[in-house]
């Protein structure tokens, strides 16, 4: 009994001394995702874009929005404007074709990074100070061995708004050109 005990600990003991890589992480940990606006501050009664940037780890993937197979997990980004805001269509990046061993076609992923955008329009009235756009993101991660179960973020889109048009500041210029897929 002596012998399995002292076995047993040792056993707890070098798994506790492997590398984090060994682990496999969850789908959270995968994909790290943040928002920002095209103006900060945003003038009432104007219009604004939102870019949801995701930054996937590296030797992982999620499915473009435009699955190459039915039978795949695309990702998904919904808005929940609060009342008097107006949101677009999310436009997604298009995504690249890859191959994967565990595939005989290649499949549509987002690698790296990858950037979402959302057009808006601020009510005339809105409230000065502070907003927040809650996002719900969907995705499912994988690697070359594996696929995560599939995951729901929040993601806050967190902005100012002011009063006057002359008030309001372009930011943020590198989220918002024409390419929205960053390899």
């Amino acid at each position: 009994m002596k012998c399995f005990l002292r076995a047993s600990a040792l056993i707890v003991v070098l798994i506790g001394l492997l590398p984090a890589s060994a682990q496999t992480p969850s789908g959270r940990e995968v994909v790290t995702a943040s928002a920002v606006t095209s103006f900060d501050p945003v003038a009432r009664g104007s219009s604004f874009k939102l870019a949801v940037i995701l930054k996937i780890r590296p030797g992982y993937h999620i499915n473009a929005r435009e699955v190459s197979a039915e039978y795949l997990i695309p990702t998904d980004l919904r808005v929940e404007a609060p009342e008097g805001f107006k949101a677009s269509e999310v436009s997604y990046p298009k995504g690249t074709l890859q191959s994967f061993t565990f595939s005989k076609t290649p499949l549509n992923v987002y690698q790296g990074n990858a950037i979402l955008l959302v057009k808006l329009s601020a009510p005339p009235g809105a409230a000065l100070g502070v907003q927040h756009i809650p996002l719900k993101l969907r995705y499912q991660a994988c690697s070359e061995e594996i696929c995560l179960p599939p995951v729901k973020v929040d993601v806050d889109a967190k902005f100012t708004i002011v009063s006057k048009p002359s008030e309001a500041k372009p930011a943020n210029a590198e989220f918002f050109k024409e390419s929205r897929s960053l390899q």
